[in-house]
């Protein structure tokens, strides 16, 4: 859990760990949860659509997300739509 803030390139927290040094299983929850994230109302601000949030993901992948992990869920969620 510590390290599902951590970002692909790097530039995460609290460790700065890149790329398959972050755990897969924490790779795997940064995408999931950021999903989550934008697509529930916040007081400050109203849910995306699921589209308009995979659509962020994909933006991200490389950089914040892990690439491939974002290509399989953009995959298993169009299934699901």
């Amino acid at each position: 859990m510590l390290k599902h803030h951590e970002w692909w390139n790097g530039q995460g927290y609290p460790l700065g760990l890149p790329g398959t040094e972050i755990p897969l299983a924490c790779r795997m929850l940064a995408s999931v949860d950021a999903f989550d994230a934008m697509t529930s109302d916040r007081p400050y601000r109203k849910a995306l659509s699921d589209e308009a949030a995979l659509a962020e993901i994909e933006r991200r992948a490389g950089r914040q997300f892990d690439p491939e992990l974002v290509r399989l869920f953009i995959g298993m969620t169009a299934t699901k739509t």
